[in-house]
């Protein structure tokens, strides 16, 4: 259940924090769309189904929410998407150096080919642990943005635990 509730809580942070944040793109120079990043929850904690937790439109970037350093889950994840970019969020309290650090340690020991561990390792775009959680949260507070996180925890921990007002 605390995992369901790590990724439950930390969906509802980052889609506060990146829906702040404006891209412009378009196909030329002169006709450019605004748009606010939109992160999506992709399904549910306990499904079990191999899925990419979140996924941010209209950048197309992938996250993948993890409790574990296991190297296998990662280059599993990393290759169910063929190699394309991917955003970890995890939970720990370790740097994002320390991470990756770990990370590439055991691919080493895995793999023994060095390229195939720099493709590997060069698809993990970004590392968010527990103290960037942490700082991003603090920020969203400051910017009044507590309730909007708090609905939607309440909102994806309903849905994640099947909870229906019209149960008893």
């Amino acid at each position: 259940m605390d995992a369901r509730i790590f990724e439950i809580v930390s969906y509802a942070i980052l889609k506060a924090y990146y829906s702040e944040q404006i891209i412009y793109w378009g196909w030329n120079i002169n006709d450019l769309t605004e748009e606010n990043l939109k992160l999506y929850k992709t399904g549910r904690t306990n499904a079990n189904d191999g899925g990419i937790d979140f996924v941010m439109k209209p950048l197309g970037r992938f996250f993948q929410v993890t409790e574990t350093l296991d190297i296998n889950k990662y280059f599993l994840d990393i290759d169910k998407i063929q190699r394309y970019p991917i955003t970890f969020v995890i939970k720990t309290e370790k740097s994002q150096n320390e991470i990756l650090k770990k990370i590439e340690e055991n691919a080493i020991n895995t793999y023994t080919v060095k390229a195939i561990v720099k493709r590997y390792m060069d698809s993990i775009e970004e590392i968010i642990n527990i103290p960037n959680l942490r700082i991003i949260l603090n920020e969203l507070i400051q910017d009044g943005k507590t309730k909007e996180i708090m609905d939607e925890i309440i909102l994806q921990s309903k849905v994640e635990f099947n909870y229906d007002e019209n149960d008893d």
